[in-house]
């Protein structure tokens, strides 16, 4: 059973005790018999999905649910209309209301319940979406923790990659997965001790050579999850620093022996650090940054990644624009 009950809202006291027959063997329930009762049971007791009459005593049952998604907290709970208008047009303004389901009296007992079912079922793989974003979201800030000046670095990166994976053919959804995937490719930064992260200066050979380590172990962290995005966060986080002609690491890799996930966000990943201003250097200009990505096409880069890139450029400088906007307004809500 759901922890949270179901509200069911109507003025018939028989409509009410079917309902109960039908659902309660499966779902905690409370009931109300008119709208003010309603929205008191929704703040008392913050159902997970309420049914609705229309024609209550003293409320239009539309207008509850406006109420309900006016943004109180309770916006997000799934209404479920039961009512015996029966016409397209109130169908219509149920969903006009915010509802998410319509039903007809007399009400079909397995209707309901596969009607709830599927809705309940619905609102839970949208809270588990949301934890897998936070979760994703911490492990690319987690990547970053000690690199105060990157800003949305990774979420424009991130925006740049699946710009580019779309112009390279990648399916929709694939080039989603890779938007999603590239913020984490420095979680493993997290095993490099802050001595070495930090160093002001240039890092020693045996300093650069545990630098190098966090490709391997954002792969070992990433890819103890195996659904496809975490999968392609750790394929990316161990090829990200290859090169076109074999000179990067871990591996040294050449050409297309490197995943093109990592040759995709290898271009993104220049293009926006070369663009940002950082403490030890200003922004370049965009036209130089084209040129230092053009020249590095077949030595550092994927020459077919650099071409596609020139060819969305413009699509590029608009995520560039958006998120350029997101930055500066983060940072006038931290200096507020």
């Amino acid at each position: 059973m759901n922890s949270r009950p179901i509200l069911c809202v109507d003025d018939e006291p028989a409509n009410l005790a079917l309902l109960r027959q039908v659902l309660q063997p499966h779902y905690p329930l409370v009931f109300a018999r008119n709208g003010s009762d309603a929205l008191l049971a929704m703040e008392k007791h913050k159902p997970a999905m309420v049914l609705l009459d229309v024609e209550l005593g003293d409320m239009n049952g539309f207008d509850i649910c406006r109420k309900l998604k006016a943004g109180n907290g309770s916006d997000d709970i799934p209404v479920i209309f039961v009512t015996g208008l029966s016409d397209a047009v109130d169908e219509q303004a149920g969903f006009d209301a915010g509802g998410v389901d319509y039903i007809t009296k007399p009400i079909s007992p397995p209707v309901v319940i596969a009607r709830v079912r599927t809705h309940l079922s619905l609102v839970r793989t949208s809270k588990l979406e949301e934890s897998y974003r936070a979760a994703i979201h911490m492990l690319g800030e987690a990547g970053h923790y000690n690199d105060h000046d990157t800003g949305v670095h990774i979420w424009r990166m991130a925006a740049y990659s699946k710009r580019l994976a779309e112009a390279a053919g990648w399916p929709q959804e694939r080039a989603e997965q890779l938007e999603l995937a590239a913020p984490m490719h420095d979680t493993g930064k997290i095993g490099i001790p802050d001595a070495i992260l930090k160093k002001p200066g240039p890092l020693t050979p045996e300093e650069w050579t545990i630098m190098k380590t966090h490709a391997r172990i954002g792969h070992s962290i990433l890819g103890k999850c195996d659904s496809p995005v975490f999968q392609l966060a750790s394929e990316i986080a161990l090829r990200h620093h290859e090169r076109w002609d074999g000179s990067g690491y871990p591996d040294g890799l050449v050409g297309e022996e490197i995943p093109e996930s990592a040759r995709i966000v290898a271009v993104a990943d220049v293009f926006d650090a070369l663009c940002m201003k950082r403490a030890y250097k200003d922004a370049w200009p965009v036209e130089q940054v084209v040129a230092t990505i053009l020249e590095s096409a077949g030595t550092h880069l994927d020459p077919r990644m650099v071409e596609l890139f020139t060819a969305v450029l413009p699509d590029i400088l608009q995520v560039k624009e958006h998120w350029n906007a997101q930055e500066k307004l983060m940072a006038a809500e931290r200096e507020s």
